[in-house]
């Protein structure tokens, strides 16, 4: 690990400090600390004169005379503490003064309230429990470290404290929408992330190699072909939350590992899924934060129900025109190009008409809206609507111009999904999933079926920028 020049020196400097500590009798790293209670319980159940143990980490320290007084910070709460010659003896006086910023103590005594109303423990004894050699930054200037932040995510925690509440309320998010589930008799399961063939998805795919097999092998894109290898083995309910992996691009949006929830219903639909989604991000909204009014400014979005449904066919004639459809294709290539879409000469009409719809029409969508009934190549996994073979009996749920969950009443005619394979894989045998299409064939109910970008979710209930804003350790390019 190599250290700037200032770095360097105060590194240097608690080198030294920690050489002092040792021939004090504190060694400086490795030892457990038994606590009455975090720092947050000490201080919801505070009472004067109660012993306490508490640890954290110095996160201030000022001498005066014979007395120190220092704040420990654990999580995002802080206590101060009062060290005293007379109360802890000379020489553990004498190496407390040693002590830097961003130490951490455990220490032993009793509960009390200083002059000026600041709820304290009055030092008896200390305990040295890790020596930090390098400094906390002295001040955090926001976007302007933004890379630092990521990069050094353990500074960023300790440093701004709604960063911590940030990824706290991730943590709950994801609690309650387990909760919400498993109440409602989805049973969470567990399927490969190593995988003979990426499916599931249109993705590209990380590739790594399994020696013991002597095989190629891929990290997973989706779930979604073992989930319903559950719903044929006769499991109604199943849901999967875990990460994904994608080959692809870096974005606000995008990380190349991503959270994704799954969620398959025997005997149910796209509109099963529909009602199930509303209930569950308004469920989760309330329980976690209080309201259905989320974000703020630009990034605000209200999610009261009931939900706009509108067909992806309304939104491109309400955008493109009320004759578009019957526009000749040349035409129709004008008048997307009038647009501002860089369209190429060989794009047939469905690939100009989702071009407007992800360019144009979809990121105007803020309030929560169901998409249905999309164009049929753009989703071969799906069923076909009954009443038009030419639009499957889908919904993507876009909050905040964003896709956020689709969701389908799912094909399980085994006929119809081989000859969709065969269509993707362009006469590439290795490209098809005989395996799936055998559990297929042992016949698979009809289901409703749905995934959630759980990374996307949390940005709009949070308010966030973006995906690196609510991951913990988003992918960066190395160092060097």
């Amino acid at each position: 690990m190599e250290h700037g020049p200032k770095e360097s020196e105060f590194r240097q400097q608690r080198l030294t400090n920690l050489q002092k500590l040792q021939e004090l009798g504190h060694q400086p790293f490795g030892q457990a600390f038994e606590r009455t209670g975090t720092v947050a319980a000490t201080l919801v159940n505070f009472a004067e004169q109660q012993p306490a143990r508490i640890a954290g980490r110095v996160v201030s320290k000022r001498q005066m005379g014979k007395s120190i007084f220092a704040h420990l910070q654990d999580g995002a709460e802080r206590l101060q503490i009062y060290v005293k010659k007379d109360a802890v003896g000379e020489q553990a006086f004498a190496a407390f003064e040693w002590i830097d910023l961003g130490d951490h103590v455990g220490a032993e005594g009793t509960l009390f309230i200083t002059k000026t109303g600041e709820k304290s423990l009055k030092v008896e004894k200390w305990t040295l429990l890790s020596k930090a050699l390098l400094p906390l930054p002295e001040k955090w200037h926001g976007l302007q470290d933004v890379e630092m932040r990521y990069r050094q995510r353990y500074l960023d925690l300790i440093s701004n404290p709604d960063v911590r509440v940030q990824f706290d309320r991730r943590t709950r998010i994801i609690s309650e929408i387990r909760a919400f589930l498993a109440a409602r008799g989805f049973m969470e399961v567990e399927t490969p992330m190593i995988q003979a063939m990426a499916g599931g998805a249109a993705a590209n795919p990380f590739k790594t190699r399994y020696e013991a097999l002597g095989a190629d092998m891929f990290l997973r894109i989706a779930p979604e072909l073992y989930l319903k290898r559950l719903l044929v083995g006769g499991y109604d309910k199943v849901f999967e939350l875990n990460r994904n992996f994608r080959n692809e691009g870096l974005d606000r949006f995008h990380n190349p590992e991503f959270t994704m929830i799954e969620i398959y219903e025997a005997y149910g639909d796209c509109r099963a899924m529909m009602r199930l989604v509303e209930e569950l991000v308004t469920t989760v909204a309330e329980k976690v934060l209080g309201t259905l009014q989320v974000g703020a400014g630009d990034l605000a979005v209200d999610l009261t129900q009931p939900w706009r449904v509108v067909t992806y066919r309304e939104l491109i004639l309400e955008k493109a025109g009320a004759d578009w459809y019957d526009l000749p294709l040349e035409t129709a290539r004008d008048r997307a190009r009038g647009f501002g879409l860089d369209i190429p000469k060989e794009w047939n009409r469905g690939a100009i008409t989702h071009e407007i719809y992800e360019k144009i029409i979809e990121k105007t969508l803020i309030n929560p809206t169901f998409v249905t009934r999309l164009p049929v190549e753009l989703v071969p996994l799906a069923k076909a609507c009954a009443d038009d073979p030419s639009v499957v009996d889908v919904f993507e749920l876009v909050i905040r111009g964003r896709e956020v969950a689709p969701g389908y009443s799912e094909l399980n005619d085994p006929i119809e999904q081989r000859k969709r394979f065969e269509e993707q894989a362009q006469g590439d045998a290795s490209k098809i999933d005989q395996d799936f299409l055998d559990a297929l064939e042992h016949g698979m109910p009809p289901a409703g079926g749905m995934g959630i970008g759980i990374d996307r979710l949390i940005i709009i209930l949070t308010g966030a920028e973006s995906i690196r804003d609510v991951v913990l350790f988003p992918q960066l390019k190395p160092r060097g």
